[in-house]
């Protein structure tokens, strides 16, 4: 019996994307590394996006991250800073071949905090026997909204996610500024036309995330188009749903193509790990070109490696999903990772989605988010 055998815990999200191909590189590091067991468990999407780092970090070795919890492992030092560990050659090859801001939506004031294993923005996603014509503009999108053909994400994350969308493709970067998180016009403009959009978006969508919009274009063939939902390039693949979508760049406002709000996921390693050297090792093996063009790609993980998205033989897979969606990955826009911002995107989102499906007073609303906002950046 082997007793220095070690093992080490993670943490990742309930999906293929973020579980199959996280249990499969840990496989294959086991084949390759004898003496390291990996068990990975899984967590809901919601939980992902929600739960503290710092109470995860006490538990895993392990973890997978959303990049706005940077400025808070930063500040707390409860996931190793990757940039003392890891070789300089390696990173610069990361940062070199990051899909848009990947790479570096994980360093925060010079502490990398993260390898960026998976990316992921806003894309637009079709149903090629139901939708022969594309919209192109966004009054195209409200047309097709109209005849309730249009799923989108509408729970309170990924409707907060929307309005940074429209405010940045308007021309302002939102949290800028310490008096306000987007000026009025640019902010009450934006609300003004997610609304519109609104009132021709079934109830169901409000409850739906990335996730169940394309089970439900998918499962069913009510949906032939979504127009912004973090893509997915499982469901793009032969085999794994009942239909397979097409994955393409986002409808255009005065002749600007949609910029999305950057998402994607990071591996990180806790502080209080006592197998770290073991953990970057793996988290290594994992960001690594190799791995992420081959096991982690074909176990249904969206690699964050740049040579997966050029790659041919992924494309083929996926019907050119990395293709096709790169640009808009490669202008995504990376919101705010300050460490107060998750109390601002825990609690931003609801006033947003009431408003898009209800409508109200978008001046109310924004006032609303302007003083979330302030709080937040007192934490």
């Amino acid at each position: 019996m082997n007793t220095d055998k070690v093992q080490l815990k993670g943490i990742t999200w309930d999906h293929s994307r973020g579980f199959t191909s996280a249990v499969a590189t840990a496989q294959r590091f086991h084949e390759l590394n004898p003496d390291v067991e990996i068990i990975w468990e899984k967590r809901s999407l919601q939980a992902f996006a929600d739960e503290p780092i710092n109470e995860l970090a006490k538990r895993y070795d392990l973890l997978i991250i959303d990049h706005p919890w940077a400025g808070f492992a930063a500040r707390t030092g409860v996931i190793i800073p990757l940039n003392d560990h890891l070789p300089k050659a390696y990173l610069e090859d990361q940062r070199n071949n990051s899909v848009g801001k990947s790479h570096e939506s994980y360093c925060f004031d010079g502490y990398q905090s993260a390898l960026a294993i998976d990316a992921a923005t806003p894309v637009a996603a079709s149903r090629e026997d139901l939708l022969p014509h594309i919209p192109q503009t966004w009054d195209d999108l409200i047309d097709l909204a109209k005849e309730g053909r249009v799923a989108i994400p509408g729970i309170p994350q990924d409707t907060l996610m929307s309005f940074y969308m429209v405010c940045c493709t308007l021309g302002e970067d939102v949290a800028l500024s310490t008096e306000h998180f987007v000026s009025e016009e640019i902010g009450i403009k934006a609300l003004e036309m997610l609304r519109e959009l609104g009132r021709y978006i079934a109830d169901e969508c409000y409850d739906m995330n990335p996730i169940a919009v394309y089970e439900a274009m998918t499962l069913g063939d009510t949906y032939s188009y979504s127009p912004f939902a973090y893509g997915y390039t499982n469901y793009s693949r032969n085999g794994y749903a009942r239909k397979r979508l097409k994955f393409h760049d986002m409808v255009a406002i005065d002749g600007q193509k949609l910029i999305t709000t950057l998402g994607g996921t990071g591996l990180a390693i806790s502080s209080s790990s006592k197998h770290q050297e073991k953990a970057l090792k793996y988290a290594a093996y994992v960001a690594s070109p190799e791995t992420q063009t081959g096991v982690f790609f074909d176990n249904g993980g969206q690699p964050g490696h740049r040579s997966a998205w050029v790659n041919n033989e992924t494309n083929t897979v996926c019907k050119d999903f990395f293709k096709d969606t790169l640009p808009a990955l490669d202008r995504a826009f990376l919101r705010p990772r300050y460490h107060g911002h998750m109390y601002f995107q825990d609690n931003a989102g609801a006033p947003i989605r009431a408003y898009m499906k209800n409508g109200g007073d978008a001046k109310e609303v924004l006032d609303t988010l302007n003083k979330l906002y302030i709080k937040s950046l007192k934490i």
